[in-house]
């Protein structure tokens, strides 16, 4: 904050530079502005001063953040409007979601790469490589809240260990298809997961293609593509919606693609278990990231989506996974993507 290329002391002018003291953790400028230095360790020790301004930065990683904070907040009392500015990544803590639902905070987001120009060429490429896409990415790289549900059936952990870059030669590639029950504006989603399952017996989910709002012919055709693309075996339909409708609309845009529609007999959570327990035992791999489906992951549980809405996505991928590791297999072949 004070010292460094970015800190306090190198944003000035040479004739306008504050005086800082270490040791009174004190900042001096000519104008006779004095700003005080604390800790987040230590949050007796904003006991008794007083201000008009305050700066508070990476707040979701200090150690004693309520505490803190509330000390904080008894200090600002000078002036006719004490304010303050918070700078930090993202976590979802309480105190983060309270402060970005408040109406009298303004909020401001900025990505990594919008500092693009005060960084190394090279940098970049190399973490969006790295972590694009992946919970760390979307907090540090996006500045996103990566939330997940105490009782859902995936944790951010269990999916970080099973992520790929690619994935290897399959014998079996499927794409399932959740169809939504219409296409209007607040229809849901048509749920649209391609996964493949490798010689040792290993899924791999290869891509998340769902649409939102997308008539019949147009998730039909993206899901004919889709098996194009990645030379699959079969579409896998569900046909609790739509019923041989969904198989149809899918013949018409190409009669030569293999349909094999299924019909949900379970809940979607008693459904989604069996597929959650293949991933506890590290039998599923996400080759690349998938961040709308594993934020539908992390957060279903027994009561469904903390949104009220429908995990096309997750649905989707309950039925590839449970095709290619729980239900009747075909005879399987090696072959390269």
């Amino acid at each position: 904050m004070i010292e460094g290329v970015s800190g306090l002391l190198a944003v000035h002018h040479r004739w306008e530079r504050p005086i800082w003291s270490p040791s009174r953790r004190r900042l001096e400028w000519g104008n006779g502005a004095i700003a005080q230095v604390f800790t987040a360790e230590d949050p007796e020790g904003l006991r008794g001063p007083q201000f008009g301004a305050a700066w508070s930065d990476e707040l979701a990683k200090w150690p004693n953040l309520q505490e803190t904070w509330d000390m904080l907040q008894l200090g600002l009392r000078l002036g006719e409007r004490p304010r303050q500015v918070i700078t930090t990544t993202p976590r979802p803590l309480p105190l983060i979601k309270r402060l970005l639902d408040d109406p009298r905070v303004a909020v401001s987001r900025a990505a990594t790469r919008a500092n693009r120009f005060n960084l190394a060429p090279s940098f970049l490429d190399s973490v969006s490589q790295a972590y694009g896409g992946t919970r760390l990415g979307r907090q540090e790289l996006e500045g996103e809240i990566v939330e997940e549900s105490a009782d859902a059936l995936w944790s951010r952990a269990l999916i970080e260990e099973c992520r790929e870059r690619d994935a290897p030669p399959l014998a079996r590639i499927v794409v399932a298809i959740d169809p939504p029950a219409s296409s209007s504006k607040r229809a849901d989603s048509c749920g649209l997961v391609a996964a493949g399952i490798d010689r040792d017996g290993i899924a791999h989910v290869l891509a998340d293609g769902t649409l939102g709002g997308a008539k019949p012919h147009e998730w039909a055709a993206a899901a004919v593509a889709l098996y194009r693309r990645l030379e699959a075996d079969v579409l896998v339909v569900e046909v609790n919606q739509g019923g041989e409708m969904a198989t149809s609309v899918i013949r018409e845009v190409d009669p030569g693609v293999p349909v094999m529609p299924v019909r949900a007999s379970r809940g979607k959570f008693l459904r989604a278990e069996p597929v959650a327990a293949l991933y506890a035992q590290g039998r599923v791999r996400h080759a690349g990231a998938f961040p709308a489906l594993e934020d539908e992951m992390c957060d279903f549980g027994p009561t469904g989506l903390s949104s009220g809405r429908s995990p096309d996505r997750l649905d989707a991928l309950v039925w590839a996974l449970t095709y290619l590791m729980l239900g009747p297999k075909g005879r399987p072949r090696v072959r390269g993507l």
